[in-house]
């Protein structure tokens, strides 16, 4: 988890390397990381809101919608893989989305199967404009721990005008992709239990 956190602490490095010597501070040269068992490890979903509709009324969206992924009533949390609930417009609905390789090429990377993964494909993508998720600024992300609740206010609030509330990642299905060398969408993973900030201090 965290390959941003391991990012900036590699340009922390760099940015701490003495020129005339070519060396670091011995503290540069590590960051914290921390292991725990696969089995003491609770993954929860990360959400997704996008602030409009890409010109669209809630009407027309639901009617561009229904033309990619299966669309029904649906609740404030999905049942299984592959199912996504999405609160617009005061109404929870079920999205079902299509497995990743029909009427493709076969062997289609792990990471590319994950709800976050196809519902930036099949969604977010064609029919919302969304582009890269790093930096796009028109999606945001909602950690697991706050709930659907949290979409719902979004939403009623007008800061959202569409929320995504995703099955979380299976232990298994993390490990898999960690296995074979793969990465991560992302924003699709949200940990508990967080480490506590604030346990350490150190002066610069």
């Amino acid at each position: 988890d965290g390959h941003h956190r391991a990012a900036s602490a590699m340009r922390a490095r760099q940015a701490l390397r003495r020129p005339a010597s070519g060396s670091t501070p011995a503290e540069a040269d590590a960051f914290l990381a921390v292991a725990f068992p696969h089995d003491q490890m609770q993954v929860l979903p990360y959400h997704r809101v996008v602030r409009d509709l890409g010109g669209r009324t809630p009407e027309s969206f639901l009617e561009a919608l229904a033309t990619r992924v299966h669309v029904g009533p649906g609740t404030d949390s999905p049942a299984r893989k592959g199912i996504v609930a999405m609160y617009l417009a005061g109404r929870w609905y079920e999205l079902r989305l299509a497995l990743a390789g029909i009427g493709g090429p076969p062997d289609v990377p792990a990471a590319e199967q994950l709800d976050v993964a196809l519902l930036h494909e099949q969604v977010l993508g064609p029919l919302l404009d969304i582009g890269d998720p790093r930096t796009d600024t028109r999606i945001d992300f909602v950690g697991g721990i706050r709930g659907p609740r949290a979409l719902v206010e979004l939403v009623d609030s007008g800061a959202a005008a569409v929320a995504f509330a995703m099955y979380p990642v299976g232990i298994e299905d993390l490990m898999g992709i960690a296995d074979a060398g793969g990465i991560m969408p992302p924003k699709s993973t949200w940990f508990e239990p967080k480490l506590r900030d604030g346990l350490l201090s150190h002066l610069i």
